[in-house]
This record gives structure tokens, sequence and C-alpha cells, in this order.
């Protein structure tokens, strides 16, 4: 098995994938004009608009409805990404804050209300009582 991509479903398509070509800094491959992917090293972000839901089962997934999932990018400073992002988002939840296991992390919703985080691992701050996870793709 192998893990490939993350599918946001929404009823706005080229605001949400706009969103994320802004904040990604990638551009996306449209696979037609209901479907979109946004590619890195390690996984896509799909992004699919909601007339393709009743193409699995209609009513399955409902647009702008996250209130569990986070989507997660590992970015190089976080703290400087956080400068550059006040101009692209509106809805920031918290500033650039080091995590008890030493990622610093930024989130924030997407247009959509999706949550995002975007860290940096392995700060000198690290709560010595908490053991690191050994991914380097950790949260």
């Amino acid at each position: 098995m192998d893990f490939v991509s993350t599918r946001v479903i929404t009823d706005d398509i080229n605001r949400l994938v706009g969103f994320y070509e802004k904040v990604m800094g990638v551009s996306a491959v449209w696979g037609s004009e209901d479907f979109a992917e946004l590619g890195t090293a390690h996984g896509t972000l799909a992004i699919g608009s909601a007339r393709t839901v009743a193409l699995f089962a209609p009513g399955s997934a409902r647009p702008a409805d996250n209130h569990t999932a986070i989507i997660e990018f590992l970015v190089d400073d976080v703290d400087a990404l956080y400068e550059d992002l006040k101009e692209v988002v509106e809805d920031f939840v918290n500033v650039p804050t080091t995590m008890p296991w030493g990622n610093r992390a930024l989130l924030f919703r997407d247009p959509d209300g999706n949550m995002v985080n975007f860290f940096t691992p392995g700060h000198a701050q690290r709560d010595p009582k908490v053991q690191p996870i050994p991914s380097r793709l950790s949260p």
C-alpha cells in the first residue's frame, strides 16, 4: 500500500485551488474543471468540486464541513512564512508556536474552514519529558 493524497471537497474549486497555490507556492495540475492536484515531494493535495461527490456516492462528503482533520506541511522556516502568509490567510488559529514535542507550528484555516498546519521540526525548547517522534514528517 502507498498513501498518495488527501482530497478536499469544495463548492468553489477555483477559490480553494487558488488559495493553496499561493500558500504552497506550487501550481495546480488540473484533471478537469472539477478536479485539481497540488503536488509536493512527499504527497499530493487533491481538490475536488462538490459535483464529483455523486461519482462516488451521492451525499457521502459535504464541502466546508471538516471538524477533525488537519492538513499538514513541513516547511523550512515557519516564522518567515507566517510573515508572507499575512496577505493571503484571513483566519489564523495561532501565531508560530513551539509545541511540547519541539516543532514550531502555525495553524490557520483555508477559505472553506479546513485546518492547515505549517510546521518546522526540532527546536531546542523541546520539553525534556516528551519523547521526540522519530519521523521527520511528524506534526
